[in-house]
């Protein structure tokens, strides 16, 4: 496979790869084809889960026995979770989630010994760093619920949601340099969330911080009694489900491009993206409802 073709040059599949659900419905025991028939042993259980209830979809992390590490059956997983019915009205917030004590611990080192390969190993950090992407391109907010530790690839899945709210008792590393392997995609996300000093401490000790250290350096957006985490995030996350999903979702988009632009440029994209704001049917509705001193109805 040539190391996945250089891990794919870097570039993103087409969409119907990205929407294709590797985890079908749960395969019978036995094949239906009468008594010839050939057994099939009884498929893994999908390693998240998830429900949707008024907007807000919920993704868990299910895998606490492996400290729910970032595996490839769990990457696709979560890839297929977040990118189902992406596009979908209905759809207007995503909390991720996890069971146990860990948020999540990571890459599963186990995939990462030499009896996997070259090839699987490119597999592996390409799915992550697509479903890290996705995150961030997904056209609704994505908002992570820590209660516990997140390491290494766990805590790249949390710098690069768009909001993460934490328990008090949550920790956060980068502590790949201490079995020889740099976290060097997690510092991706992390560089681009707390200042670089800070970012590179973690990288280079390996040494964990607090959740109230990680939310004075700008990793989390809030942290909370541990009773109050579930209230507080889904809190936010029906504040955000009240809104107008295509005002939030032009919001969002509009609000990473510019990032990366220079000052001037950045002004002038968002100038430019107010103006298609004004444009949307929910852009007109909310103005009038402000001006008749009502509530406005979303179109979504």
């Amino acid at each position: 496979m040539a190391t996945v073709a250089g891990l794919r040059a870097c570039g993103a599949k087409g969409p119907g790869w990205l929407l294709r659900c590797p985890w079908g419905p749960l395969a019978a025991g036995f094949c239906s084809g009468g008594p010839g028939g050939t057994w099939r042993p009884e498929p893994e259980p999908r390693p998240t889960s998830t429900w949707q209830r008024d907007g807000i979809r919920n993704i868990v992390l299910s895998n606490p026995k492996k400290r729910n590490a970032l595996s490839l059956a769990m990457l696709k997983s979560l890839q297929t979770d977040i990118l189902h019915d992406a596009e979908s009205k209905d759809l207007k917030v995503i909390v991720i989630s996890a069971e146990g004590p860990v948020f999540s611990s990571g890459h599963d080192l186990k995939e990462l010994t030499d009896e996997r390969g070259c090839d699987y190993h490119a597999e592996v950090f390409q799915t992550c760093s697509e479903v890290m992407m996705q995150v961030q391109s997904h056209p609704v907010p994505v908002i992570a619920m820590v209660n516990g530790l997140a390491t290494a690839a766990g805590c790249q899945l949390v710098a690069s949601c768009d909001i993460a709210v934490a328990s008090d008792k949550s920790s956060f590393a980068t502590p790949g340099v201490n079995i020889g392997l740099f976290c060097s995609t997690p510092g991706v996300a992390l560089g681009r969330t707390v200042p670089r000093k800070v970012a590179l401490e973690m990288l280079f000790t390996g040494e964990p911080i607090s959740a109230k250290e990680a939310l004075s350096h700008g990793l989390l957006s809030k942290v909370v009694p541990e009773e109050q985490l579930e209230e507080e995030t889904m809190r936010i996350a029906k504040k955000i489900a009240s809104m107008s999903r295509p005002v939030v979702s032009l919001g969002k988009a509009a609000f990473y491009k510019q990032l990366s632009q220079d000052l001037k440029t950045a002004y002038c994209l968002t100038s430019q993206t107010m103006v298609d704001n004004l444009g949307l049917e929910d852009g007109q509705e909310g103005i009038k409802a402000f001006i008749q001193k009502r509530k406005p109805i979303w179109s979504h």
